[in-house]
Formats: structure tokens, C-alpha cells, sequence
């Protein structure tokens, strides 16, 4: 895949591809009604965190790798490849705040369980309320980016596969003797 040359249908399958890895980390996170702090959503969290680093790394460097093609080979670089650069660095801002999203997650389940080992009480509970919602917000501002990301490879993709239908061609005008 790393090579500026691929053909159009190969370049939204790339898209496709990456859309497809975006929403799989997106899938692999909890509902916000199945958010439960624990063991359980912090290896969850360390995965997805992971795969989305490793996402967000592959659309850097893809970028960079065609940014480099082209500049070496101006006159190699078609539309539609400068486009499918385009949309992989798009693709990078949301992947990146949902990467920061999941930080933010992370440091609500640190904050649930240093409140877990000290004493109950009012405060205690209204502390735990809140970040657990905070958690539950992460978690979904996260989902959303990667959503955002992936529709907008999908409509990158989508859009270059769609043709314009060619013009009827035009009647000859009459002619009269």
C-alpha cells in the first residue's frame, strides 16, 4: 500500500480499508450504558488506545510517504491519488482527538479507582457520580470522532467512484437546402 501509484479502485479500497480499522476500535468500546470501571474497560482501553495509535501512526505516515512521492515526482501524481492523500490526513484530526479522548478516560478510571480505596461517604459518591460520567463522555466524544473520521475516508472514497455519467451528444443542426 505504500506506493503512490495505486490504481483508483485500489485507492478507495484503501479508504475503505482504513474507515473499516477506525470503526472497528470504535466498536470495541462500551456503550454508554455498559460503561462499568474495572479491570475489565482498562484492558479495553489499553488495546483500543493501541490500535488507535498504531491508526493514527499509519495515516502520519502515509501522508508523509506521499507528500514525499509527490514532491519527488510531480508529474507522477494523479488527482485522485492527491485527493486519497488529502483524505488520509483529514482523517488524522479526529482520529487524534479521539486518541486524546481515550487519554481523558483513562485518567477518569485512574481518579475511580483512587476513590475506591479511601473512605465513603456523601462527597464520596457525588465524586464517584462525577467521574463516572466524565468516563461515559469520553468514551463517547471518542466513538464520535472515530465515526467522524471514518465517514469522512468513506465519503472521500465514495466520491471519486461516482463518475459523471457522459453528456449526450448533441444533435447536428438541421440543415436546409
Amino acid at each position: 500500500m505504500r506506493t503512490p501509484s495505486l490504481s483508483d479502485p485500489d485507492q478507495r479500497m484503501l479508504l475503505h480499508d482504513v474507515a473499516d480499522r477506525i470503526n472497528t476500535v470504535a466498536d470495541q468500546l462500551p456503550l454508554p450504558d455498559q460503561v462499568q470501571p474495572g479491570p475489565g474497560l482498562s484492558e479495553i482501553l489499553d488495546d483500543e488506545i493501541r490500535h488507535l495509535a498504531r491508526l493514527l501512526g499509519y495515516l502520519a505516515g502515509e501522508s508523509a510517504f506521499r507528500h514525499r512521492a509527490a514532491a519527488r515526482y510531480p508529474h507522477q501524481v494523479t488527482p485522485s491519488q492527491r485527493r486519497t492523500t488529502l483524505a488520509l490526513a483529514r482523517a488524522a484530526e479526529p482520529a487524534g482527538a479521539a486518541l486524546a479522548a481515550l487519554g481523558g478516560a483513562v485518567h477518569c478510571l485512574g481518579v475511580l479507582a483512587d476513590i475506591s480505596h479511601r473512605s465513603s461517604g456523601r462527597a464520596g459518591n457525588r465524586t464517584v457520580a462525577t467521574a463516572h460520567q466524565q468516563l461515559v463522555a469520553h468514551l463517547a466524544e471518542s466513538r464520535a470522532h472515530l465515526a467522524r473520521a471514518a465517514k469522512s475516508l468513506r465519503t472521500a472514497a465514495d466520491a471519486r467512484s461516482i463518475r459523471p455519467a457522459p453528456s449526450p451528444p448533441t444533435a447536428a443542426p438541421a440543415r436546409t437546402r
